[in-house]
């Protein structure tokens, strides 16, 4: 019985901290991300996750042709600047932030509709023996309303 404590309580622990590290993340999204959307229309979505120096996320999403999009990708001030690229299905790179100061917007429109992948990658900045920095990385995406 005394096993049984021993494994579940730090199991609880450890779901109701993602739980809360995932609630700060979504705040932080909404707090410095969404602000970046202005004059779009934001989707509704809040794509965030906690990530350490040297991660890569993927993340795919469909977008519509002849529409005006934004997309904002921030990350936590302790991190290093954000890298980001936008490859198409046949793995075309159509954005890379990289050749742009590491821009943490980039507004497109598409000719045809389809699903893009989004690579964000968190640089390595730290040194040889230092702990990694960690840290909440937040995407989000804005559209125009066609009047």
């Amino acid at each position: 019985m005394r096993s049984v404590k021993t494994i579940l309580l730090p199991a609880i622990l450890l779901i109701a901290l993602t739980g809360y590290v995932n609630a700060q993340c979504k705040a932080f999204a909404k707090r410095e991300c969404l602000p970046k959307l202005i004059s779009y229309t934001h989707d509704g979505n809040y794509h965030a996750a906690i990530l350490v120096e040297g991660e890569e996320a993927e993340l795919y999403k469909t977008f519509y042709s002849d529409m005006d999009y934004r997309v904002s990708i921030v990350g936590d001030e302790k991190l290093p600047d954000i890298e980001f690229r936008v490859l198409d299905s046949n793995k075309n790179v159509l954005y890379s932030n990289k050749d742009k100061n590491y821009s943490n917007t980039w507004d497109f429109k598409l000719q045809s509709s389809q699903q893009l992948k989004f690579i964000i990658k968190v640089p390595s900045a730290t040194r040889s023996g230092q702990t990694p920095v960690n840290g909440c990385v937040a995407i989000m995406f804005g559209f125009k309303l066609k009047r």
